[in-house]
């Protein structure tokens, strides 16, 4: 016995093999069938009411789709497997950060308004921390990356525009539409492109500096310019980075400016950025210690006069026996020191005064704010 496999005569004829298993096969799929209909239906549906419908449960669904959970017996994770993977960055919060953007985009707004002889809006849209490779596997090419240099800090940073606020910056400076371009694609920036582009970068590094004035003074110095994110590494692929993302609106049109700062560049500066104001000091009170200070110099302290002093065997030493005379040969010219436990302060020469032995001061020997921090460390 044959049918077409499609149902329609005329169709190609496969043959059927026949048998109790096969009819067993043919009842369990239109059962499935039905159960899937009834299911859709809400178990009703058609002419009468489907048999024996039911819904898959949370279980059979995982089951299905094979998202069981991991058995108990599973091991866990290594401790080195999940170092190795992990893709968080441990950072420090540093609060004085946010405030010297903040400024930064005031200072922005001004200085681009200058440059481009328009209206410029700026505003800063996120501080995050992540690795560098993730900084790198995220730039919209194409793009002109600025290598710059924290002169006093000795280290590089980055700055990044992608290419609506370049080709914005270019009609608006050279005259051209001022509407949405269209999107440019597959063509290398040319030379006008790259030197305006640099300008630019310029401006927002002489800002960038002067953000940080009330911080630290530092001079971020344009380097060189790169096309591709390869030849502007400053920094290993895992290393954590800051970057700061500034929205850059000029004519309806916007733009973004990436400033990618590393962890080691900040580094002179991390004990200021973690203030939570300017000018917070921890664990230093000025009022206390000028008090302290001046306290100190109203005390009592023991002074030592050394005439001489000289090195004597040990074994000669050993010999010496109750009342035997040592001879130092000390010059009567010869200067005398003053110390205080181990801190020599003053040199100057003996004498009497008032039938008492004296010390006439001759030299100071600047070694009186060594004491006073020695004092206070204690």
């Amino acid at each position: 016995m044959t049918t077409p496999s499609d149902g329609t005569p005329g169709g190609p004829e496969q043959p059927r093999p026949d048998g109790p298993e096969h009819d067993t096969a043919d009842a369990d799929w239109s059962r499935a069938i039905l159960d899937a209909a009834g299911a859709a239906d809400g178990g009703g549906g058609g002419d009468g009411p489907v048999p024996d419908s039911r819904i898959l449960n949370q279980e059979e669904i995982d089951r299905l789709l094979d998202f069981a959970m991991p058995s108990a017996s599973e091991d866990p994770p290594s401790a080195i497997k999940l170092l190795v993977s992990s893709t968080t960055v441990n950072k420090d919060r540093l609060p004085m950060l946010d405030v010297v953007f903040d400024r930064m985009v005031r200072l922005l707004n001004t200085s681009l308004r200058q440059f481009a002889s328009t209206n410029v809006e700026t505003s800063l849209l996120r501080i995050e921390w992540l690795r560098y490779n993730d900084f790198l596997d995220a730039i919209e090419l194409p793009a002109l990356i600025g290598v710059a240099r924290a002169e006093q800090w000795d280290n590089q940073m980055l700055l990044s525009i992608d290419s609506a606020l370049i080709y914005c910056m270019m009609d608006v400076l050279l005259g051209g539409r001022r509407a949405r371009p269209g999107r440019v694609d597959g063509r290398a920036y040319t030379s006008i492109e790259r030197k305006m582009t640099e300008r630019l970068m310029k401006v927002v590094l002489q800002d960038l500096g002067q953000s940080f004035d009330p911080l630290a003074q530092v001079d971020f110095v344009f380097d060189r310019l790169e096309v591709n994110p390869q030849f502007a590494t400053i920094t290993r692929a895992t290393n954590a980075v800051i970057r700061v993302r500034i929205a850059v609106e000029v004519e309806r049109r916007t733009g973004h400016i990436d400033i990618v700062i590393p962890y080691a560049t900040l580094e002179p500066v991390r004990g200021k950025l973690v203030q939570m104001f300017m000018g917070e000091r921890f664990g230093h009170d000025s009022v206390w210690e000028s008090h302290l200070k001046g306290e100190l110099m109203r005390s009592k302290l023991e002074l030592v006069a050394v005439l001489s002093e000289t090195q004597v065997p040990l074994g000669e030493v050993l010999n010496w026996q109750k009342g035997q005379s040592l001879k130092l040969r000390i010059n009567p010219d010869a200067p005398v020191l003053v110390l205080s436990k181990t801190i020599p302060l003053f040199a100057g020469n003996m004498g009497q005064r008032n039938g008492n032995i004296a010390v006439k001061v001759e030299t100071d020997l600047d070694a009186k704010q060594e004491l006073i921090d020695g004092l206070l460390s204690h």
